[in-house]
């Protein structure tokens, strides 16, 4: 589990001193196809490593040990944040982020790569430090090198990626060799008894390496030693994909002046001065000098490398390859222009994945797949994301589903993640219609400002609420816009549940990370940790719907350092379902009296106007299908509850598959 959803968030850390080695790349923009089908399955295995996070909490009503430890809830996110804000340069890749950090970092002979990626000591970039032995009080670390490897191996570091490959990676599956791995062990005269069976296949993968391969490397090629059969051109893109710009393989035989172009991606053929062979070279089409992070979109290497003429005129199903040249969403060169600068400078979230593919993805949750009068957050979020999709690819006008459907994948329970869910766009309620983008990012005009926060509303479909809303002080407007949605959206949630939300946002100003790391909880309630779930991700959409909206609210205003902590809410969740009064709540602090009361009468008055009235759970109707009088019944039938009148789908009648999600009409029951 994670501090965020039932520990302490914590503060920023102190601002370290600004240095070139210490820029940061977050992740890519999204999966390469390839690699969806690896994604998915570690998907699948983080869900039931969640259920038995739940199972713990329900069974002994304690936080898990380190053992379960689960990665947070927007934490890609809010890291790139986190770092802009202790004034750390930090970037976003464009494709696979793996290949773009060690691309930078040989590119500008960084001090070395923080990570826990084994493909890190793969690649020939800068050093390599491991991020799970980095103590934070010391800052001591182990560093891998990848030069004691090859040694130990008896190998080259040119031989690291075919041995990537011949033992399994994310572009190779691990199955594809299995026989050649079983006969290399067979043979291997120098088993281990130190090691286990894995360490003994990698030892004796890396013999025949360098005893067999070695001996006809330049003479003959790869398919002609090795059994690649029909996935010939998926090991040579395997291989290629770790692949530098300006470096060269010695696996690779080609004719002297052939040259492959995949992808404007171009292997070009020159002759290695030492070897006398000809050897592919990863290079820039067009500029021919070295590739900064996140400036040629085009050049993706996870599309269809392959250093082989004979390849290209496979059939790409048969090869495993993506032949994409990416078609844009969007049309106009200018605004896609700078969604993508938004993205690569770590400004913006999930608006460039849109308007470039038109999909999206959102990893596991801490949700409770047994309760059901929960839903999950995918589903909660979802008509917000519609309307997004509408103002960034022009869907969605007249009340129709006419623009581009977007492809999700999200994780939620009972979602087998076969294929993406097709979600398309949502009209927005605005009088005059949906401003452009141009208008939105670009202007300058007086009351633009006004505008974007119009905008920015109707994604939540709150413009009713925006007189109470922007009476708020700041960061709690955005906090309380986002309550305001999640109580109108979901009708199990109570009195308590507002008390709790508020009380430990204005109890975590000036509250010391030392102080929140020291909170002790009487037990922990499953209910708050998903509770605490669909905040955060609900902080996350906040995110994307300021960016797409042209940022009418500062990004600060809704980063958890400031807004939430997970730890503090279970202490005020726990408290509230006492009966503790506001006083107890933002425990004596007259001030936060009068603010925890305003902040209530805000939230409380814009649902009002919803038809949503907050009540307490002692006054929770006998008859109501909320989480005292529904377990057990199915999470995605009709709603007997509060629920939202106006467009968009029920969470409780969205449900799993890859059917496509209109923006219909439904009723308030």
């Amino acid at each position: 589990m994670h501090r965020s959803e039932l520990q302490g968030a914590g503060r920023a850390p102190p601002e370290p001193a600004p240095r070139r080695d210490a820029r940061r790349c977050g992740r890519r923009h999204v999966l390469p196809q390839s690699k969806r089908g690896e994604w998915v399955k570690r998907r699948l295995k983080n869900n039931r490593e969640i259920a038995k996070i739940f199972h713990h909490i329900k069974s002994h009503r304690e936080q898990p040990g380190r053992n379960m430890f689960f990665i947070p809830s927007g934490l890609a996110v809010f890291t790139r944040f986190a770092l802009k804000a202790l004034g750390q340069e930090t970037l976003c890749s464009l494709q696979e982020a793996d290949y773009e950090v060690a691309s930078y970092g040989f590119q500008n002979n960084c001090l070395g790569i923080l990570g826990e990626d084994t493909d890190y000591l793969i690649y020939d970039t800068c050093p390599y430090f491991s991020i799970s032995e980095l103590s934070l009080d010391s800052l001591d670390t182990v560093m891998l090198c990848r030069e004691k490897l090859s040694q130990s191996l008896g190998l080259r570091l040119a031989d690291l990626p075919l041995l990537a490959c011949l033992l399994g990676n994310d572009v190779v599956p691990e199955g594809m060799f299995e026989s050649f791995r079983y006969k290399c062990l067979t043979s291997y005269a120098s088993v281990r008894e130190s090691c286990d069976r894995r360490g003994n296949v990698i030892l004796a993968v890396a013999d025949h390496i360098s005893k067999v391969l070695r001996l006809h490397q330049g003479e003959k090629k790869l398919e002609e030693m090795l059994p690649l059969g029909p996935n010939k051109a998926l090991f040579y893109k395997g291989v290629a994909s770790y692949l530098l710009p300006g470096q060269k393989s010695p696996w690779f035989i080609q004719k002297p002046k052939d040259v492959v172009t995949l992808d404007k991606q171009v292997l070009s053929m020159s002759s290695d001065p030492e070897s006398k062979q000809e050897v592919p070279m990863c290079m820039d089409p067009e500029s021919r000098q070295k590739l900064p992070v996140g400036t040629d979109p085009e050049c993706n290497l996870e599309a269809a490398m392959c250093a082989n003429t004979e390849v290209k005129q496979e059939d790409p199903v048969n090869m495993g390859l993506e032949a994409k040249h990416q078609v844009t969403v969007v049309s106009d060169p200018e605004i896609l222009k700078v969604a993508r600068a938004q993205h690569v400078r770590a400004e913006s979230y999930l608006v460039y994945s849109v308007m470039s593919s038109g999909e999206v993805e959102c990893s596991s949750s801490l949700e409770d797949a047994t309760d059901q009068a929960l839903p999950s957050q995918a589903f909660v979020y979802r008509p917000v994301r519609q309307r997004v999709y509408s103002l960034l690819l022009g869907g969605g006008g007249g009340g129709s589903s006419t623009g581009p459907a977007v492809k999700e994948w999200f994780v939620y329970s009972g979602n087998p993640l076969r294929q993406p869910d097709l979600v398309r766009p949502l009209q927005m309620n605005l009088p005059g219609g949906t401003p452009s983008l141009r208008q939105l990012w670009l202007s300058q005009e007086p009351g633009i400002q006004a505008q974007r926060l119009d905008t920015l509303l109707a994604c939540f479909d709150l413009s009713s609420s925006r007189e109470e809303l922007q009476a708020v002080e700041r960061p709690f407007q955005a906090l309380c816009c986002l309550l305001v949605y999640l109580f109108v959206q979901v009708d199990t949630l109570c009195l308590e549940d507002l008390h709790a939300f508020i009380a430990q946002a204005l109890c975590l100003q000036g509250k010391p990370a030392v102080e929140l790391a020291d909170l002790q909880l009487d037990h922990i309630d499953p209910r708050a940790v998903q509770l605490a779930t669909l905040l955060v991700r609900g902080l996350t959409t906040l995110v994307l719907v300021n960016g797409a909206c042209g940022s009418p609210w500062e990004m600060a205003d809704f980063m958890p350092w400031h807004l939430f902590d997970g730890k503090l809410f279970h202490q005020k969740y726990l408290q509230s379902e006492k009966g503790y009064t506001a006083e107890v709540l933002v425990e004596q602090n007259r001030s936060h009296v009068t603010r925890f009361h305003t902040l209530k009468s805000v939230v409380c008055k814009a649902c009002g106007k919803e038809n949503r009235p907050i009540v307490s759970r002692r006054h929770w109707r006998p008859h109501h299908a909320g989480r005292w009088g529904r377990q057990g019944s199915s999470s995605h039938g009709t709603s007997s509850g509060y629920s939202r009148s106006g467009h968009g789908q029920h969470w409780r009648d969205q449900g799993p598959g890859s059917r496509q999600y209109e923006p219909d009409q439904w009723r308030r029951y």
